[in-house]
């Protein structure tokens, strides 16, 4: 009986690490899309000023999705 607790003590930190981990990497991945997004939505501005307009919303809607799936993630993993 105490065997089978320990196994189950042991399954139970593992989900816990994984979870952890799950977060962690969709975190730094959602925080890296979000700055390459930024990088080149001003990089394309500078190029032509006169799409900010449209640059502007496609950055923004980019920059949702991309922490959209940090969100999932964390709560996919708890």
């Amino acid at each position: 009986m105490i065997s089978e607790l320990m196994i189950l003590g042991d399954a139970a930190a593992a989900v816990g690490i994984s979870g952890n981990l799950t977060q962690a990497v969709a975190g730094a991945a959602a925080a890296i899309g979000v700055g390459l997004i930024g990088s080149k939505a001003v990089e394309a501005v500078g190029r032509n000023p006169g799409a900010f307009g449209n640059i502007l919303t496609l950055g923004i809607i980019a920059m949702a999705l991309a922490e959209g799936i940090g969100i999932l993630a964390f709560f996919v993993a708890k």
